[in-house]
């Protein structure tokens, strides 16, 4: 008999643990077992042939809100094809809505409901004690557990299971192939202890653990690989204390140096113990995914939701004073309680943390969830198709939604990018509440018809000079500045931006910089044998008009207000006003051989104020580091 387990993933990167899972525990069936794994982006024809030309017995669909239509799709013409292929499907987007999906979608035989490993190994079972025919007569489906199936149109659910033994589940990872350049998802949990009404999490109370031995082992084997990625998919990873300092002390005493370890946590919970053992790690080594969700505390007690939001603020910022961990902080518009102004508050709130990541996203009602039974007292509508997106509330209309949705593709492209990371930062301060510069900036795409369209990275360089100039025009030189650091921290450039002066009247200061020892020795470590031309083009120093690495200075200069900021010396304050003449300029040295690991800025030094013909001032050199 021959089993295909049929995952549609989002992206390329994503694999499906699932599939993998219900094969390994059905571990002696294993060679009539294959998996198939496509993209959302794949064509449907294409995955249609691939289906076909493997002529299953048995073809089982992991289901998810981002594949369900897909699949919907794709077994419907499978049926048509292969009339005697046994159907079935599994996954959030049917479990909880079985009968609906199987009276809409009789070409399936059944749906697996909650946890599927040991049902798929009985239903592995039961099809070959038939010799593999799908029997007309399914009685003897109502013994397995966790299943839902039409019989002669009447719709039969069977009992759920009791939950599995987190240590019965074999580890999916013995083989590395299929997921080379992909993110390997592991779990070292399962359930969730809060009850959160909007995720489906909430309805399983019991948590389990997998036993620390077994982690340590498992662990062992992706150091040893020396994997890109592993992302735990433990709902709330740290909520057993003693489990997550285990697994954390462990990653900080036998780090390889490549891996990165992602975590959903809930900051509040952080003891001064688990913060002094994240502090001791390699930067990089780990990185955290914050629900937060809303700073509304009546939101937070509507949707039953456990959280000191101070306390979450007080760790949020200890972990980011840390320097060595990529923080990702949630947001959710459209819960209840919380209107437009109030979401404004909630952003600024998780903004005034300074997340390396601000995820503005939007509440999918999920069958099944607590939610989904309250959307009539919330005046709540929702997309009747997957992903069941809040289209309005009570508290909050479509309208204001559709702004909210133009806030966050601003914050995608201008703040979550990491590409304008100086500019944004102080350009925030012009406003009471950052929320009004991602609100006008996406105000300013649609007035101008550049919304839905694909930028390059300088077009939105550009854009930004260009809604900069119109708000702030005396102020323009002071962020045409930000904005050309912001772009060399990334990269040297080979065509210079038009906003930038010209840098070839400081050429002999520069090659002089680049043929010093002493800079060799205290900067470019890694550039031995290589001559002062050569490391000229694999390094960069540019010359400004103001002392960008300063932020003390440039917060002091912004504030200088209509008359227009002014930097210290003579460089100017327009470009125009700077000309060829400028005898004074603050150098700042990128080096692009050395990166930082969380923003993978080049590391960055500042050069102090140079002076033309004399090279620099050595009174206000100073370093800075990886400042990218």
């Amino acid at each position: 008999m021959k089993v295909v387990l049929a995952a549609v993933n989002a992206k390329y990167i994503h694999s499906n643990p699932a599939v993998y899972s219900l094969r390994a525990y059905a571990r002696k069936y294993r060679g009539e077992i294959h998996i198939a794994e496509y993209t959302i982006n794949h064509s449907a024809e294409d995955i249609l042939a691939d289906l076909y030309s493997q002529k299953p017995d048995i073809l089982a669909f992991s289901c998810y809100l981002w594949n369900i239509v897909y699949i919907r799709e794709l077994a419907a013409q499978m049926h048509k094809l292969l009339p005697d292929t046994i159907l079935w499907a599994g996954g959030p987007e049917v479990s909880y809505g079985a009968k609906a999906f199987l009276e809409e979608n009789p070409y399936f035989t059944g749906v697996m409901c909650g946890e599927g490993e040991e049902t798929f190994l009985e239903l592995m079972d039961y099809y070959h004690g038939q010799g593999g025919h799908l029997l007309h007569d399914r009685e003897d489906l109502r013994h397995i557990r966790g299943i839902a199936y039409l019989q002669d149109g009447i719709f039969r659910r069977t009992p759920d299971r009791p939950p599995l033994d987190m240590d019965c589940l074999p580890f999916l990872y013995e083989d590395l192939a299929p997921f080379e350049n992909r993110i390997i998802y592991y779990e070292s949990s399962r359930g969730c202890p809060f009850g959160c009404t909007y995720c489906l999490s909430s309805i399983e109370k019991k948590m389990r653990l997998r036993s620390f031995s077994l982690v340590k082992e498992e662990l062992d084997f992706f150091l040893r690989e020396k994997v890109a990625q592993v992302k735990f998919v433990d709902r709330t990873f740290n909520c057993n204390r003693r489990h997550a300092m285990d697994i954390w002390e462990y990653l900080a005493g036998h780090d390889n140096g490549v891996t990165n370890f992602h975590f959903e946590i809930a900051a509040d919970l952080l003891t001064e113990e688990e913060l002094r053992i994240l502090s001791s790690m390699r930067p990089g080594l780990i990185q955290l995914e914050i629900g937060v969700q809303s700073a509304n505390a009546g939101t937070i007690r509507e949707i039953r939701r456990t959280m000191d939001f101070q306390k979450l603020k007080e760790n949020v910022k200890a972990v980011k004073a840390m320097g060595n961990i990529h923080q990702h902080l949630d947001l959710i518009a459209g819960l209840p309680l919380e209107d437009y102004d109030s979401f404004a508050k909630s952003y600024q709130a998780v903004y005034e943390m300074e997340p390396d990541q601000l995820q503005l996203g939007f509440l999918k009602v999920l069958k099944g969830s607590p939610m989904h039974g309250r959307t009539g007292e919330y005046g709540m509508d929702y997309w009747d198709s997957p992903p069941y997106e809040v289209l309005k509330t009570r508290w909050l209309s479509y309208g204001e939604l559709r702004k909210l949705k133009q806030v966050e593709e601003m914050t995608e492209v201008y703040y979550n990018s990491g590409q304008f990371s100086g500019t944004m930062q102080l350009l925030g301060r012009e406003y009471d509440n950052p929320f009004d510069l991602y609100r006008e900036l996406g105000e300013y795409y649609s007035a101008r018809g550049l919304d839905g369209r694909s930028h390059s990275r300088l077009e939105r360089y550009e854009i930004l000079l260009a809604f900069i100039r119109e708000k702030w025009p005396k102020k323009l030189p002071l962020y045409q500045d930000l904005l050309l650091l912001d772009l060399y921290r990334r990269e040297k450039v080979k065509s210079r931006p038009s906003w930038a002066r010209d840098q070839k009247l400081w050429k002999e200061e520069m090659m002089a910089f680049f043929r010093g020892e002493e800079e060799r020795r205290q900067y470019l470590k890694d550039y031995e044998g290589f001559d002062a031309r050569q490391m000229s083009k694999m390094a960069h120093v540019e010359i400004f008009a103001y002392p960008v690495t300063d932020k003390e200075e440039m917060e002091r200069l912004r504030r200088a207000g209509e008359d227009g900021p002014r930097p210290n010396g003579d460089a100017g304050t327009d470009k125009a006003e700077q000309g060829d003449e400028a005898q004074t300029g603050y150098a700042v040295l990128f080096d692009y051989k050395k990166r930082n690991p969380l923003s993978r800025g080049a590391a960055e030094y500042s050069l102090g104020k140079w002076e033309r013909g004399g090279y620099r001032d050595e009174e206000n050199r100073r370093d800075s580091g990886f400042a990218g």
